[in-house]
């Protein structure tokens, strides 16, 4: 008999979890969208494991570093177990193609719309992509959910709006995270 798989649900960080300031990296500046820990009570009440892949070119950039990133989420994955949920992990890519320090600077395949970070979780944490949820504020996040292969994925507004092709992409679009459980299959 083998082992169930995990089902999860994938999140972006920025514009999904906090308002996105831009290049936030500080704890002053990281203001948790209205909602964002009851969602995720329900994602896990309904089975999921949690799991954020953000791109931080902020980094690459040179106006943070690693450093102050881990902080930030480590303080940021406190705050929620404070809510009862965990974050099984925090993935991050300090990368981008053209505006960034020398070595940070590439083309990767974790950078969103690339699946690298949603196949390293997939791998690390044996995830049913059958199964499982990407949530985002961008058309990249989409389509990182559709090369990684996870079933569902849905567009948060977070305030913006959408092209009509990132619309198309998407499964659902919705104002904010706090919507997104009652779009999820029930549990069986």
């Amino acid at each position: 008999m083998s082992k169930q798989q995990n089902k999860a649900i994938f999140l972006d960080r920025d514009g999904v979890i906090n308002v996105d300031h831009a290049y936030v990296h500080k704890v002053e500046d990281f203001e948790f969208i209205d909602g964002v820990f009851e969602a995720c009570q329900q994602f896990i009440a309904q089975g999921y494991i949690i799991v954020v892949v953000t791109n931080q070119s902020g980094i690459g950039r040179g106006y943070y570093d690693q450093q102050q990133f881990a902080t930030l989420s480590e303080w940021m994955c406190g705050e929620f177990a404070k809510h009862q949920v965990t974050i099984s992990k925090v993935y991050y890519c300090p990368h981008h193609p053209e505006k960034a320090l020398p070595e940070f600077q590439k083309e990767c395949d974790c950078r969103k719309p690339s699946p690298g970070m949603l196949n390293e979780a997939i791998a690390e944490f044996d995830i049913d992509v059958s199964e499982s949820v990407m949530v985002g504020d961008k058309l990249s996040d989409i389509e990182a959910a559709r090369a990684a292969g996870v079933n569902l994925a849905i567009l948060v507004e977070s305030g913006q709006s959408f092209s009509d092709e990132a619309k198309r992409q998407a499964d659902h679009v919705c104002a904010s995270l706090s919507q997104v459980p009652a779009l999820l299959p029930l549990v069986s």
